[in-house]
């Protein structure tokens, strides 16, 4: 339930998202996602949380990162750490939990209403924390994905559990079209045209 009067912020648990939307098969659109929210309420700001990559040359994630930037996200990013697992696999931990508990801390008192994509249960003690301040709190991510990919401890003590599925008409991104293999010379003619 949102209030056309009341103050709204988002955080943006960006890595628990993204999963969350592949589990479910759809991109999002940041910008018709900020304009959703800013329908529902008075967005005050919108932060997106993300751990980069710094040694490498090119980032996938580094276009979305700079367009979110300039276009309204308050972005919060850390290097990412490397490491090899014991198996000898190459991993990247970039926990940004602390960042963006910290950040929604220090804006309860300037809000009315916290929207958290995230379905990570360690952000529970940060919703009972928001609640105690009079923040009401909406929990974005899915339950519909094998598995859930929300914590039902963090369903349950939300105010509001809003189904990332439920939301895919409003700020899916539509599929790209598959481009076509140009191998042949009369194929790359037509598609010069």
């Amino acid at each position: 339930m949102f209030y056309k009067d009341e103050r709204l912020a988002l955080f943006i648990d960006g890595s628990n998202l993204y999963a969350a939307a592949k589990a479910l098969g759809f991109d999002i659109d940041y910008k018709l996602l900020r304009q959703e929210f800013m329908r529902r309420g008075k967005l005050l700001r919108a932060f997106y949380y993300t751990a980069l990559l710094e040694n490498d040359e090119y980032s996938p994630i580094r276009p979305l990162v700079d367009w979110l930037h300039y276009n309204g996200f308050t972005m919060v990013t850390k290097p990412a750490k490397e490491y090899t697992d014991s198996q000898g696999r190459r991993k990247v931990k970039g926990n940004m939990d602390i960042e963006l508990t910290v950040d929604a801390m220090e804006l309860a008192p300037r809000v009315d209403h916290i929207v958290l994509f995230s379905g990570d249960g360690d952000f529970k003690p940060l919703v009972e924390s928001l609640q105690r301040q009079g923040v009401r709190v909406s929990v974005v991510s899915t339950i519909r994905s094998q598995p859930p990919m929300i914590a039902d401890e963090l369903r349950r003590q939300a105010d509001n559990f809003i189904e990332l599925d439920e939301l895919r008409e409003v700020i899916g991104r539509p599929p790209r079209e598959p481009r076509p293999v140009l191998d042949r010379p009369e194929d790359m003619a037509v598609a010069a045209k």
